[in-house]
């Protein structure tokens, strides 16, 4: 593919924090690489505000290898931008052409309270994971493989489901900012094992329970989350959810 620099425009919200109300600001980027990187653009944008003597726009990151999930922007009116199944750092600017115009967000969810423009605080998700998205049970020495059989298909969707990087963009995607996507997938791939067995009603009620108290809306079916989920977690697992969450309550189990 042909390499080519480019000019654009960019359209960024900037807020100080969740206690005053933000803004957009128009930014004017020279000399961009098609082989660049999205957040290597903007650390070329951010470079440029140092020397202007401005204040950098803060946006979150770790890995920018699509793995940490930390890259959370709403880029013109998607989650992690137009790529389908791809993280903002794994986005390049080949997608775009000189002049274009880009309106970059944060993610809009109550939840996810504004930290510093374009970061949101997405500890809820911590919260539910605490609730019991893990396994306590003291298992020993790590066993063989083989001497807990397990068919492949559920194997695959267990770990179809663990693929999910925590980052969000499911809650930002969602019409009613709803939790259900990374919830369901965290309580899937352990109720599909038979590590996770012994704690999966308790499991499924704490973390529903969990992510209600968090102020996450309902989930209605509109499949967007599945839409713009960078790991393609499927809806299945919602599905799941609440076959799981209907079993626990119905047996009697309580939180532990």
């Amino acid at each position: 593919m042909q390499h080519y620099n480019m000019n654009l425009n960019l359209k960024v919200w900037r807020q100080r924090n969740n206690k005053v109300k933000g803004h957009f600001e128009t930014f004017h980027v020279k000399g961009i690489s098609s082989e660049m990187s999205f957040l290597e653009m903007f650390d070329v944008l951010n470079e440029q505000l140092v020397a202007e003597g401005k204040d950098p726009i803060a946006f979150d990151h770790d890995c920018r290898e699509g793995i940490c999930g930390m890259c959370s922007m709403y880029i013109n009116g998607r989650a992690h931008g137009p790529w389908h199944e791809t993280t903002t750092c794994q986005l390049h600017m080949r997608e775009y052409r000189d002049g274009d115009t880009i309106v970059v967000e944060p993610w809009r969810a109550d939840s996810f309270p504004v930290i510093r423009d374009l970061v949101v605080d997405r500890s809820a998700f911590d919260r539910i994971i605490a609730a019991g998205g893990y396994i306590s049970v003291n298992t020993g020495n790590a066993v063989d493989a083989n001497s807990l059989p397990i068919e492949k298909q559920k194997a695959d969707e267990a770990f179809a489901a663990a693929t999910c990087i925590g980052c969000g963009a499911c809650v930002a995607a969602c019409p009613n900012t709803s939790a259900m996507l990374f919830v369901s997938a965290k309580v899937s791939h352990l109720a599909l094992l038979p590590q996770g067995d012994p704690e999966r009603k308790v499991r499924a009620v704490n973390m529903v329970q969990q992510m209600d108290t968090e102020g996450f809306g309902s989930c209605t079916n509109i499949g967007a989350c599945e839409a713009e989920c960078p790991k393609g977690i499927s809806l299945e697992n919602i599905a799941r959810l609440n076959r799981e969450y209907v079993s626990a309550v119905f047996s009697g189990s309580k939180q532990g």
